[in-house]
C-alpha cells in the first residue's frame, strides 16, 4: 500500500515492531495521529474464531463507560401498525413495516440502527442481503429484537454500539475520541475487550490472538494486553 507524506512523517521515530502495554499504547496512538480533526481511538482485535462458527456470524454490542452519547443516531423500528405510536413515543426516528421494508429493498436506508419487534422478524428476514453486510439486521444478541422499544432506543441514543467480525476474523470497535484522557480511554478499551470476551464466552487469552490500537488517520500499535 502506498503511504502519503503525512503518514510517513508521523512514523519517523516509531518502531513498528514494538509492543506496548495499554497505557503506553494509547499515548503512542495519540502521537501517531495526524488528522486535523479530533480522531477516534480504534480497536482492532484478531480473534480466535471457534471452529463451529462462521466469522461473519459473530456479532455483539457494547457501551463505553466514557461516552458523550450519540443523540444524532437515527433509529428505525420495524413493527406492526398498532405499535408504531409506542415506537415514536420511545424516540424512534422512523417506524413502520411494509413501506419501511420496501424502502430498504430499494436501497433507501436512512438510519444507523434498526430495531424490530419479535413478531415481525419473519417478515423482514428478506432484508438480510441489504441490512446484513451493513451490520444493521436486528439481532436478539445486541438487543435490537425486542418489544421494549423505550429501553433499546435509550441505550443506543446514549451511545450503545454494535460490532461484527469480518471474514478475516477481525473485530473493529471504536473506543472514544483521542482528546479524552488516557485513563478514560483505558477503561473504554477494557470495555471493548470485555464485550468481545462476553460474545465469544471466553477469556482474553482464549478469545483474542492479537490486539492493535490505531487513530482514525495514522499507524497502528500492537498491544501486549495479555501480559499486563
Amino acid at each position: 500500500m502506498k503511504r502519503g507524506k503525512k503518514y510517513k512523517n508521523s512514523i519517523k521515530n516509531y518502531d513498528t515492531k514494538e509492543v506496548f502495554n495499554l497505557k503506553d499504547g494509547i499515548e503512542e496512538v495519540k502521537k501517531l495521529s495526524y488528522s486535523k480533526f479530533n480522531g477516534t481511538l480504534e480497536v482492532h482485535a484478531d480473534i480466535i474464531v471457534p471452529k463451529d462458527r462462521d466469522p461473519k456470524s459473530i456479532k455483539g454490542a457494547y457501551t463505553l463507560p466514557h461516552s458523550t452519547g450519540n443523540n444524532d443516531v437515527k433509529i428505525a423500528v420495524f413493527c406492526t401498525p398498532e405499535l408504531e405510536k409506542d415506537a415514536k413515543e420511545a424516540g424512534a426516528d422512523i417506524v413502520g413495516l411494509d413501506k419501511l421494508t420496501k424502502d430498504v429493498k430499494a436501497g433507501k436506508i436512512e438510519f444507523d440502527i434498526a430495531i424490530a419487534s419479535p413478531s415481525v422478524m419473519p417478515k423482514i428476514a428478506v432484508l438480510g442481503r441489504e441490512l446484513g453486510p451493513k451490520g444493521l439486521m436486528p439481532n436478539p444478541k445486541n438487543g435490537t429484537v425486542t418489544d421494549d422499544f423505550t429501553s433499546a432506543i435509550k441505550e443506543y441514543k446514549q451511545g450503545k454500539m454494535t460490532f461484527a467480525c469480518d471474514e478475516s476474523g477481525v473485530i473493529h470497535l471504536n473506543a472514544g475520541k483521542l482528546d479524552m484522557s488516557t485513563e478514560e480511554l483505558i477503561e473504554n478499551v477494557e470495555a471493548c475487550i470485555k464485550a468481545i470476551e462476553d460474545t465469544l464466552g471466553k477469556n482474553y487469552a482464549q478469545a483474542i490472538k492479537k490486539l492493535h490500537l490505531a487513530p482514525t488517520m495514522g499507524a497502528s500499535v500492537k498491544i501486549g494486553y495479555n501480559e499486563e
